[in-house]
């Protein structure tokens, strides 16, 4: 479990924060997404979880362990995977595996047995004895999560780890986290494909200029933003408009018809279908439409502006 309190970040007293006052906290079974508009705070805010840098003020708690004031402990239960992972690039993934396992206190018989299953799961045990500079990006990526595997840790951070992946490689990290969710870990996922988000996480932090400024529950994202109403009829004429005016916006596309701005409750909807059947109208189709993540998404953040 990660527990975020008041978390800020300021590198220059002249500079506005790269994180302010942020609060969040990520359950154990759960993946978190986190959206936000490039140079919005997301590495800032999981590289401080991580322990990679400090926060000017606030707390991070992973497992009940302060990231600052028991940084070793803490770490044990963290995995981090950075969007562009940095390696040694003459070292080999087998030894950089047991290399790292030390930090968590593997001994090394069980090491060697714990990477060689790792590079096995992510498909890269052929590739074992050849530098990581001679690795393509996504087989970095794959490595770079078998890094943060070999710890067994409860929390894992994932900082645009779908960028730059093809299809296979989204599906397959899209199973993996699902995986890590059934066995109880904590997931937080920084990503910009919000489709990705909408797929596999809990709920979605969205956060602007350092700030979070909406948490989106999974049960919300069939219902965001702005609801609209399609309506198809069969018989339409010059003086529908005037009928359906009374409850909103109408733009018409030929014998469709879609109301936004609407001034009654989406419980309430049947009330235009029986306006329109007093007036000599007949309804091929009739539905509730709402926005989709990204609209919403843009429409909060403004755009960046």
């Amino acid at each position: 479990m990660i527990q975020i309190t008041g978390l800020t970040k300021q590198y220059g007293k002249n500079r506005a924060p790269a994180v302010k006052d942020l609060s969040l906290e990520i359950n154990s079974g759960e993946i978190m997404g986190f959206a936000g508009l490039n140079g919005a705070g997301k590495t800032t805010t999981i590289r401080i979880i991580s322990g990679i840098i400090f926060p000017t003020s606030g707390k991070v708690m992973i497992n009940g362990k302060d990231i600052v004031r028991e940084k070793v402990e803490s770490s044990k239960h963290i995995g981090w995977v950075p969007e562009l992972p940095n390696f040694d690039p003459n070292g080999k993934s087998m030894g950089l595996l047991k290399y790292y396992a030390g930090f968590y206190g593997v001994p090394h018989e069980e090491a060697e047995d714990k990477a060689e299953k790792l590079l096995k799961k992510f498909n890269i045990w052929e590739a074992r004895k050849i530098p990581l500079k001679s690795y393509s990006q996504g087989m970095k990526k794959r490595f770079s999560i078998a890094a943060a595997m070999m710890g067994d840790p409860d929390n894992f951070l994932f900082d645009e780890t779908l960028n730059g992946l093809d299809p296979e490689g989204v599906k397959n990290m899209r199973d993996f986290m699902l995986s890590l969710r059934k066995e109880g870990k904590a997931v937080f996922l920084s990503s910009h494909i919000l489709s990705e988000l909408e797929n596999v996480a809990d709920r979605i932090a969205i956060i602007r200029r350092g700030s979070i400024i909406k948490v989106v529950e999974r049960s919300d994202l069939s219902n965001l933003g702005e609801l609209s109403l399609r309506i198809q009829i069969k018989n339409p004429d010059e003086n529908v408009d005037s009928v359906l005016q009374k409850f909103g916006n109408v733009a018409k596309d030929r014998n469709v018809f879609k109301i936004t701005e609407i001034k009654i409750s989406k419980d309430d909807a049947y009330l235009i279908s029986d306006a329109l059947f007093k007036a000599g109208y007949k309804i091929n189709s009739m539905s509730t439409e709402s926005e989709g993540l990204e609209e919403y998404f843009l429409d909060l953040v403004g755009g960046g502006k």
